[in-house]
């Protein structure tokens, strides 16, 4: 009883305490002006470590010549064996590797090649044959150096500078470095963007591009290019330079943005394959035989990249 006593008194008190005086409010913390949020990895400094200019000349449009024979021991009979190819893509690119928000599975051009390396080895599409890797671009080159791919399909230029490090396919399809703005900007060309920011992913030859143009914008650097449409919807960068591949899919996403401008580059896509290994460069090269006769086009089409593209053709393979 005592201690029930004790504690109706303290509750009692309480009570009496909250219909006194409320005292001197307490000023709330200064709010100054709202950033909106960058993301993650985003680098601001306008500095670009440029690099390829020690690498040798060569044609990178040229490849091995294919042949789709697995023999007993090589890279495709391995796989085989181990029952699924591992593929290094992208999982954010609209249009060419991206994560369908209905169903979860990853579509795109670039998975659709992936599917026919897959079936090619294996005799028959079947989904448990790929186990995709989501890679950002900066991850290319060291999946396939470290042997954790079998092959990186994610819009990946070929170039002399990556030549030294990894192995290509032939080339696949045919780009060109574009830049993509909003509707209302009145901007056409990368030239009227001297001073200010524009966006490109890190480790991408579009980054080496910017550096290049005159007068020079001011290079915001992120991990994804999904990251470059969020900061230009945000208004953060007045533009994003890249593949107009990749613009296309953006502008699809994004009625309000446009692409613009002259082609600043061309880039050529290959399939990356781990040094060395040349039965797998010539493997590819026969399925993309196949692949640039008799689904290229509709795969073009069914992602309505001619929309931004125009009507394009698949590029004609070179051999060494």
């Amino acid at each position: 009883m005592k201690r029930w006593t004790w504690l109706a008194g303290a509750l009692v008190a309480t009570l009496v305490a909250g219909c006194g005086s409320a005292g001197t409010p307490v000023d709330p913390a200064p709010v100054g002006s709202v950033q909106r949020p960058m993301p993650g990895g985003t680098d601001v400094s306008g500095k670009i470590e440029q690099g390829g200019s020690d690498a040798p000349s060569c044609n990178p449009r040229q490849s091995l010549r294919p042949n789709d024979s697995i023999p007993a021991g090589s890279t495709m009979d391995n796989i085989r064996k181990r029952g699924y190819l591992i593929a290094g893509v992208d999982q954010a690119t609209n249009l060419w590797g991206f994560r369908n928000p209905h169903t979860g599975e990853l579509e795109g051009f670039d998975i659709d090649v992936v599917k026919e390396i897959a079936h090619d080895i294996f005799g028959s599409y079947d989904p448990n044959t790929i186990r995709f890797k989501a890679i950002n671009s900066s991850e290319r080159e060291t999946v396939l150096a470290s042997g954790d791919v079998d092959v990186v399909v994610r819009t990946y230029s070929v170039t002399c500078q990556r030549l030294q490090k990894v192995a290509f396919s032939s080339v696949y399809f045919e780009a060109a470095q574009r830049v993509l703005v909003t509707e209302k900007s009145g901007i056409e060309n990368i030239s009227q963007l001297g001073g200010k920011k524009v966006c490109a992913a890190g480790s991408s030859t579009s980054v080496n591009r910017l550096a290049e143009a005159k007068p020079k914008p001011e290079p915001v650097v992120t991990n994804n290019w999904t990251d470059c449409l969020v900061l230009l919807q945000q208004g953060q960068v007045a533009a994003v330079s890249t593949d107009d591949t990749i613009l296309a899919g953006m502008a699809e996403e994004d009625p309000s943005t446009r692409v613009v401008g002259p082609p600043l580059s061309e880039e050529l896509y290959g399939v990356g394959v781990p040094k060395g290994n040349e039965d797998m460069v010539r493997f590819v090269n026969a399925t993309l035989e196949d692949f640039r006769k008799n689904m290229w086009r509709d795969r073009f089409r069914h992602w309505g990249l001619q929309q931004v593209l125009g009507d394009l053709n698949p590029p004609q393979p070179q051999y060494r």
